[in-house]
């Protein structure tokens, strides 16, 4: 599946089509360049989910939890600044992947190792023209 963020204006009707189709699955790998937009778009699939809490980016906390408007948790990771997987365990992070709620991850290929085999690759590209696309895979 393929999205296209036209601008900032749209991310959210970016973020329900991407909603629409995840489905039972709730591991989602997100790649990227840096500034290629993965908070950006996490944050507004978190607004589209009724998240009421400030969403930020957790790249020092490693990992950020929010309540969906279902009161389901919702778990965001940022793995940028992990050295070793030893920091992946040490945190839980199994027991996060294996809780059947939705975790959103950006740089997941800093933990390639442990990522679950159904996790679900979300590639996000900056276009010339400014937009993005969003293959689902």
């Amino acid at each position: 599946m393929e999205i296209r963020i036209n601008s900032l204006e749209n991310i959210n009707e970016a973020a329900r089509q991407f909603i629409d189709n995840i489905g039972d699955r709730t591991i989602f790998a997100f790649f990227g360049s840096m500034g290629a937009g993965k908070t950006t778009f996490i944050k507004a699939i978190c607004e589209e989910l009724g998240v009421e809490d400030v969403i930020t980016s957790p790249t020092f906390a490693i990992v950020n939890e929010y309540t969906t408007g279902e009161g389901d948790p919702l778990y965001h990771f940022d793995f940028y600044r992990i050295k070793k997987l030893d920091e992946f365990f040490d945190m839980g992070g199994e027991d996060y992947f294996e809780s059947g709620n939705l975790c959103f991850i950006e740089w997941p290929e800093l933990i390639e190792e442990v990522m679950p085999e159904d996790a679900v690759n979300v590639t996000i590209k900056e276009q010339p023209d400014g937009s993005r696309v969003v293959t689902v895979e």
